[in-house]
């Protein structure tokens, strides 16, 4: 069983997802903890409804003009994309891009990829894609094993569950 700190841990997450992700990832984490929630012994469920952890209120996000689904099953299914982005002049330019990760941050939401123009991994902020294509060709590496590239170029430590 759940104890009341991960109970909690849950309740706050689900609340940030929601008010910070895109609608189709905001809609699951409310549906994903009304499931828990709803199998949960009677006493826990009244925790998880009296929770007294909110998640704070932000500067809304800045507005994406596509769908993030799509992107965010390109990633899990390991498939390349091609994408027309604006950059902070307004100019605009093409690339296909291998999407490993997308982070959601307060106020904008970056794509992490891998860019064959470039040769290199890139950060989009998904506000600035102003269209997108998906591809039916995957990646010629793994994802997983891009990803752990990715996070010892940034410096970020491997996420621990």
């Amino acid at each position: 069983m759940f104890s009341s700190d991960e109970i909690e841990a849950m309740v706050l997450g689900s609340q940030m997802v929601a008010r910070s992700a895109d609608t189709t990832l905001a809609k699951a984490a409310r549906n994903a903890l009304a499931k828990i929630t709803a199998v949960l012994p009677a006493d826990k469920s009244r925790e998880a409804d009296a929770s007294g952890l909110l998640a704070g209120a932000l500067k809304p996000a800045v507005a994406d003009r596509v769908d993030l689904a799509p992107i965010r099953s390109a990633i899990r299914m390991e498939r390349k994309i091609w994408i027309a982005y604006g950059d902070e002049t307004g100019a605009k330019t093409e690339r296909r891009i291998w999407p490993i990760s997308l982070t959601f941050c307060a106020t904008v939401r970056l794509l992490a990829a891998w860019c064959e123009l470039r040769k290199d991994y890139r950060h989009f902020r998904t506000d600035r894609i102003v269209a997108f294509a998906e591809t039916a060709e995957g990646y010629p590496r793994r994802r997983r094993a891009m990803l752990r590239e990715w996070r010892e170029i940034e410096g970020l430590p491997e996420p621990r569950y």
